[in-house]
């Protein structure tokens, strides 16, 4: 379960309104799994993201898709927890060059 396998498990998850996933969007800031060390066979992830605005209204909607998305990945995964953060701000520079392009911002 590394890092890789981790953002792959949340670019199945759409911002509705920008029809582009999270990750490429630029809103994932960091995403870790790390076993229990009292039972090695369960996991918890930590997602560290942002919104494009504080004034988002999906919040919720994204932070629940992020939960659902990791564990129909990873069923090991007991927790999943996610970190709304606004340090850095959120800009378009951290979206991907796919992204920039999707939008027609090259």
């Amino acid at each position: 379960m590394d890092e890789e396998a981790l953002l792959d498990a949340l670019r199945t998850v759409d911002d509705p309104e920008a029809g582009m996933n999270i990750v490429e969007l630029g809103l994932v800031y960091g995403i870790e799994a790390t076993p229990d060390r009292n039972a090695p066979a369960r996991w918890t992830a930590t997602v560290r993201m942002t919104m494009t605005s504080a004034a988002c209204p999906l919040g919720d909607y994204l932070t629940d898709a992020v939960r659902n998305a990791l564990r129909a990945r990873f069923p090991e995964l007991e927790q999943v927890n996610v970190e709304l953060v606004w340090e850095p701000p959120w800009t378009p520079e951290r979206m991907s060059e796919e992204a920039r392009n999707f939008f027609g911002w090259k």
